[in-house]
C-alpha cells in the first residue's frame, strides 16, 4: 500500500490519535479532526485522499460530513467506524456514497485492506476522469483513435475524405469499417447530404440486383409498387457497400457502369436516371484471389480501389482498449440510466489482455453487457462475459468459501502463490508485492499456528511481525 493523505475524524480524541498512529506507520500522512465542521475546514486545506470518519458524533454526525464532502470532494472516499448500535446509520449512508463502514472494536486486517481498495477506486475515477477528458477532446465521433496505427488511419481519412476518390476500406470483421466510411462522408464536402450503408452478404442473391438499383412495379411477383435502390437514395451523397465480394457476378457489369457513367435503370424499368454518388466499399475477402477465380471483375476492382485505408484489428491496438471501453460505458450508461462510471482495473487488465476475434464489435457487445449487470459504480470481472471473466494475461482465479476470515484468505492467498511459483519463496514475495523478510514471518507465523492446532495468541495485540506491518488482529481502538 502505497502512502496516501488520510484524514481521521473521531470526537474521542485519544481514539482519533491512536488511528493517526496506527495509520501514520503504515507510512500515510495524516490529519485529525474532531467533529465534522473541523474536519470539513481540514478536508479543504489537506485534500486528503481517504476520509476515516466516526459516524456518530455530537452537533454534526458522520452523514452531515458525508453530504457535505460529497459536494466539496465528490471523489474523495468516505469510510466509516461504527458502532453495533449503529449499523442500520452506516447502511443509509452506503446508499448515500459513503464507501464503506467498519464496526468497532477495529479489526486491522479489515481496515488495511479497506483503505487499500479505497485508495484503488479512488485511483481509478481519477482514470476515468482522464479518458472522459480525452473522449471529450476526440468529440462525439465512434472514431476513437489514441494508437499510432490508428492515427495513420485518421491522416489518411482526412486527405482522401474532401476528394472524390472511391476507397476501398479493408481489415477483420468488426474493426469499424462503417464507422470510418461515416467519417469520410463527415469530413467531406457532401456530408450534407445521405449517407446509406448496405451489407451486400445480408441481402438474398435474388435481391440484391433490386436492393442496389431499385425496381418498377411490376417487375417481378410481389413488387407492387416502384421502390428506389440505394443508389438513388445515396444521391448526392456516399453510398457504402459493406462485404462488396458478395455481389454476384453477373451484377458486377451493371455496378461498373453506373460507376463509370453515373446513369442506371432500375430493374423492369426503361428510363435511365442520373445519380452523383460517392461510393465507398469495404470486404473481408481477397479481391485480387477472387479476381484469379474469376469470381469479380478486375477491371471493377480497380476502379472502386483508388485509394485504400487498412484497419488494423483490435489486439494490434490494445492502447486503444481504455478509451474504447469508457467511450461505450458512456454510451451504454446513458442509453439504461444506470450509475456506472467506469471499470475497476482489475476487469480492465482482462478486457486488455483479451485476444478480441470479434474486435470493436465483440468489446462493445461486452461493455453493454457489463454495463446492464452493474449496479455499482465500477464494471468488475464478474460483470465480463464468461469466457474472458475467468482468465486474465497476468493473473488466474483465486477460489475460496465464503466465511473465512481475512486472515485466513490472505493465509490461503499466500500459500497458494508459494505452491504456484514452485516454493520460490523470492519469486513469490516479488509477486505479492512484499519483501522476503515480511513473507518469512508471516510462512513461520503459520507454521507456529500449525503447530499450536490453531490457537489463536492471546490479548488480540498488535503486534510487529516485519518491515514496519502490522501482524493482524484486534486493535484496542474503540
Amino acid at each position: 500500500m502505497g502512502s496516501a493523505r488520510i484524514l481521521a475524524v473521531d470526537d474521542e480524541r485519544a481514539t482519533c490519535e491512536a488511528l493517526a498512529e496506527m495509520l501514520g506507520a503504515w507510512g500515510h500522512k495524516v490529519e485529525v479532526a474532531f467533529d465534522g465542521h473541523d474536519a470539513l475546514r481540514k478536508a479543504g486545506e489537506f485534500r486528503p485522499d481517504v476520509v476515516l470518519s466516526d459516524l456518530a458524533m455530537p452537533e454534526t454526525d458522520g452523514l452531515w460530513l458525508l453530504r457535505q464532502l460529497r459536494e466539496e470532494l465528490p471523489d474523495c472516499p468516505v469510510v466509516f467506524l461504527t458502532g453495533r448500535g449503529t449499523i442500520d446509520a452506516a447502511v443509509g449512508a452506503i446508499k448515500e456514497g459513503a464507501y464503506d463502514f467498519i464496526e468497532k472494536p477495529l479489526n486491522v486486517a479489515r481496515l488495511k485492506v479497506c483503505i487499500e481498495r479505497a485508495l484503488e477506486k479512488k485511483e481509478t475515477l481519477r482514470e476515468v476522469q482522464t479518458l472522459r477528458r480525452r473522449l471529450k477532446q476526440l468529440g462525439q465521433s465512434d472514431m476513437i483513435a489514441q494508437s499510432a496505427s490508428m492515427r495513420k488511419v485518421v491522416e489518411l481519412i482526412e486527405k482522401v475524405a474532401p476528394s472524390k476518390a472511391s476507397v476501398a476500406i479493408s481489415g477483420e470483421s468488426g474493426t469499424g469499417k462503417e464507422v470510418v466510411s461515416r467519417a469520410i462522408h463527415n469530413l467531406s464536402l457532401r456530408r450534407e447530404k445521405p449517407f446509406i450503408a448496405i451489407n451486400c452478404a445480408s441481402i438474398p442473391a435474388t435481391l440484391i440486383e433490386s436492393e442496389i438499383f431499385g425496381h418498377e412495379r411490376g417487375a417481378f411477383t410481389g413488387a407492387d409498387q416502384r421502390r428506389p435502390g440505394v443508389f438513388e437514395l445515396a444521391h448526392g451523397g456516399t453510398l457504402f457497400l459493406d462485404e462488396l465480394g458478395e455481389i454476384p457476378i453477373e451484377l458486377q457489369a451493371k455496378l461498373l457502369r453506373v460507376l463509370e457513367e453515373g446513369r442506371l435503370r432500375r430493374l423492369g424499368g426503361k428510363v435511365e436516371i442520373e445519380v452523383d454518388v460517392r461510393v465507398l466499399c469495404a470486404t473481408n475477402r481477397d479481391l485480387k484471389q477472387e479476381i484469379k477465380n474469376q469470381r469479380f471483375r478486375e477491371d471493377l476492382y480497380f476502379r472502386l480501389n483508388v485509394f485504400q485505408i487498412h484497419l488494423p484489428p483490435l489486439r494490434e491496438r490494445r492502447e486503444d482498449i481504455p478509451i474504447l471501453v469508457q467511450h461505450f460505458v458512456e454510451k451504454f450508461r446513458g442509453d439504461s440510466a444506470k450509475r456506472v462510471t467506469g471499470v475497476h482495473p482489475e476487469a480492465m487488465e482482462v478486457l486488455k489482455g483479451h485476444d478480441w476475434p470479434g474486435n470493436i464489435r465483440e468489446l462493445r457487445n461486452a461493455v453493454e453487457r457489463a454495463v446492464i449487470l452493474c449496479d455499482g459504480e465500477l464494471i468488475t470481472r464478474e460483470h465480463l462475459p464468461p469466457d474472458m471473466a475467468g482468465k486474465s494475461p497476468e493473473r488466474h482465479s483465486f477460489r475460496l468459501p465464503f466465511g473465512l476470515s481475512l486472515d485466513a484468505v490472505e493465509r490461503e492467498y499466500i500459500l497458494g502463490s508459494l505452491q504456484r511459483n514452485g516454493n520460490n519463496k523470492a519469486r513469490t514475495a516479488e509477486v505479492l508485492g512484499v519483501s522476503e523478510k515480511t513473507l518469512y514471518n508471516k510462512l513461520n507465523r503459520y507454521a507456529a499456528e500449525a503447530r499450536q492446532q490453531g490457537q489463536t495468541p492471546a490479548g488480540g495485540l498488535l503486534k510487529p511481525a516485519g518491515d514496519g506491518d502490522l501482524e493482524p488482529g484486534v486493535s484496542p481502538i474503540r
